[in-house]
């Protein structure tokens, strides 16, 4: 028996149809991706904390669900919406159907709406606030709740997602990534750890988590480093005290600039280990630089932007996911823009002219892809290998 469901955004607009999740009601920012694949990806990454995503993609669930292919430990997003899920499955790695583990995980999710009309109203009007609900159906009322949620800006959502400890990442890259270059891999094999672990011939990395995707730490451990995760609140001497060879900036959700203690964190890094970021990651290391950062119109999220190298000239095709940019009129002199979309002309890439910092607005360990960016990883270790700046050539 189907259930009603309606999604209401700020600027008045109901759409209704029909529940394939839990039975209750969310708020969220409202934002698109426009992934054909790795919907199970999408709904447990850490930096779609607080939001309401809607595949632009007709018909998701296609290859069903299975408890490899997560980049956390649970869905993490607010709510989901789709054209058309699913209801069998193609695949034998298939345990489940997407409607199954969303209502396990008890998460709000409507289909039968119409996407395309969604979409070009957010494309128009930017991302907007909004209310999901299988409970409250009074359009007048959602559209009030919508116009009333806090938002993304000035949240701090990265507390939502940090780890509880620091612990060892031990888990590689699966064999499908090596076999058929598809990423995938399992509940990650962690030891606990309150002290700096021993050391090791491996380059010891350590990953300042502010919601770090799974296969982040997977791609370090593959290319032969010893990684242990601190949660993003971590201080300079905390990271420090674990003697790493560099240091990861990870991922997370929202807005970067309520984050001072991360941005304090890595001011004291600069120039004493080399550091890599990502997404998240890079707006930090931005503003622990001295540069801004603005809130995009409704964000970049998919697996096809292209992005320039700015200095080998080629293209590689990304996967995104940010609703923030760091703004170049703010950046100093001692940064250099590396990487450029071509969707938009903003900052997919930055560069420490005088020390070993990196950073990428984007993926690179994208799962189910794309890959063309797998080669940052290996360049992070170059570096920490040779004890100075990051190679871009």
């Amino acid at each position: 028996m189907t259930k009603p469901a309606k999604l209401a955004l700020e600027d008045g607009t109901v759409f209704v149809g029909t529940s394939i999740g839990a039975d209750g009601e969310v708020d969220g920012e409202v934002c698109f991706n426009t992934s054909m694949t790795g919907y199970q990806e999408i709904l447990t990454d850490p930096s779609y904390r607080g939001q309401i995503v809607a595949m632009t993609y007709p018909q998701i669930g296609n290859y069903g669900v299975n408890a490899e292919d997560v980049e956390s430990g649970r869905p993490q997003l607010a709510g989901f919406v789709v054209r058309e899920h699913s209801r069998t499955q193609s695949n034998f790695r298939a345990e489940q159907s997407l409607s199954q583990y969303l209502q396990q995980w008890g998460i709000v999710a409507i289909e039968s709406i119409d996407t395309r009309a969604l979409v070009r109203r957010l494309r128009s009007g930017g991302a907007m606030k909004g209310v999901l609900s299988t409970v409250d159906l009074d359009d007048a009322s959602l559209v009030a709740k919508a116009r009333s949620c806090p938002g993304l800006v000035g949240r701090d959502l990265v507390r939502e997602v940090l780890p509880d400890q620091p612990f060892e990442w031990h888990q590689p890259l699966s064999e499908w990534t090596h076999l058929r270059n598809v990423a995938a891999g399992g509940s990650p094999a962690v030891v606990p750890t309150g002290e700096p672990p021993v050391a090791t011939k491996a380059p010891h990395v350590v990953a300042l988590d502010y919601g770090m995707k799974w296969n982040i730490p997977r791609h370090l451990v593959d290319q032969g480093c010893r990684v242990t995760v601190l949660p993003g609140v971590a201080t300079t001497e905390e990271v420090l005290a674990h003697k790493p060879d560099g240091v990861f900036l990870s991922n997370g959700p929202g807005d970067p600039e309520p984050l001072e203690y991360a941005i304090s964190t890595i001011r004291g890094l600069l120039g004493k280990k080399p550091i890599f970021g990502i997404c998240l990651g890079h707006q930090l290391l931005g503003l622990a630089c001295g540069a801004k950062t603005f809130k995009l119109k409704f964000g970049h999220r998919g697996a096809n932007h292209p992005v320039q190298n700015l200095d080998t000239g080629a293209v590689e095709i990304t996967s995104q996911n940010h609703g923030f940019a760091v703004a170049e009129e703010s950046l100093p002199d001692f940064l250099e823009v590396t990487h450029r979309s071509l969707n938009d002309g903003t900052i997919e890439g930055l560069s420490h002219r005088e020390v070993a910092a990196y950073s990428v607005q984007y993926h690179p360990e994208a799962s189910a892809g794309p890959h063309d960016s797998h080669y940052l990883f290996r360049r992070f270790l170059e570096s920490i290998e040779a004890g100075s700046r990051l190679t871009r050539s």
